[in-house]
């Protein structure tokens, strides 16, 4: 073997490398011994290499978005136990899975008390959408009221709010579990109008919404969030008993 075609190898995966194909550079030896053995046409062997690059770029995409939506943990649909709660609309809730609601740019509530699966239901769905390429981000709303409490102390709450407006879902979990301040609650409504026809939340709440005065510290603020929230929505009240507490011993 001439020293051309000896190194050949090696510029091809240089070239690889350099280009950033690590699909092609890790398989295509593979699969030249596969095209050889099944006589494959030169282009059908370059549409596999091209198809499994392509493959392996949209799987790198979806864990991007997936680690950057900043998820506790990750959960399913399929995990869902939906059994456990008294009340829930199954059907309805399963449909919000075809992400119509994101782009309507509709808000989506879930209500009810702790250990129902409010989170879970949002974790997922927000799951649902990175799979689908859109932009997730996930707080709760203690971490975002503290952000949005920071950025308007340091002057980048525009800044914040663009970031956050970018977003084609935002999830807001616990709302409800701690009262805000006034200020915070202005921040939170600030928040909201932005977001307004022009992409979709995902809130949990412990508190039903003629209680989100106590939350907000303030009628009128609770008020005009519901109204913007509510105007295009899915709200969903679930009843039960915690599924965390089923399987402590009831004391004698």
């Amino acid at each position: 073997m001439s020293e051309t075609n000896h190194n050949r190898p090696q510029q091809l995966e240089a070239h690889l490398q350099f280009l950033c194909l690590p699909f092609m550079l890790e398989h295509h030896e593979n699969l030249a011994r596969q095209a050889a053995t099944e006589h494959w046409t030169h282009l059908h062997y370059l549409d596999c290499l091209a198809q499994g690059e392509v493959s392996a770029r949209h799987d790198r995409a979806i864990r991007r978005r997936i680690r950057l939506a900043r998820f506790p943990v990750l959960k399913t649909i399929d995990q869902f136990q939906w059994s456990w709660p008294k009340k829930i609309n199954q059907v309805s809730v399963q449909n919000l899975f075809r992400l119509k609601f994101i782009e309507d740019k509709a808000n989506v509530i879930f209500l009810g008390g702790v250990g129902l699966g409010k989170t879970h239901l949002a974790i997922s769905l927000g799951i649902k959408a990175a799979q689908a390429r859109k932009r997730v981000l996930f707080f709760t709303a203690e971490q975002l009221t503290a952000q949005l409490a920071a950025a308007d102390v340091s002057g980048r709450l525009t800044t914040l709010l663009d970031q956050l407006g970018r977003a084609e879902l935002l999830i807001v979990d616990e709302l409800g579990y701690l009262s805000l301040t006034k200020q915070t609650a202005k921040l939170f409504f600030q928040l909201v109008s932005k977001r307004y026809e022009k992409g979709s939340i995902i809130i949990t709440s412990n508190k039903p919404f003629e209680q989100w005065g106590e939350i907000f510290a303030d009628d009128v603020v609770a008020a005009a969030i519901l109204d913007r929230l509510l105007h295009h929505s899915y709200p969903f009240l679930i009843n039960g008993k915690s599924f965390r507490m089923k399987n402590i011993a009831k004391p004698n």
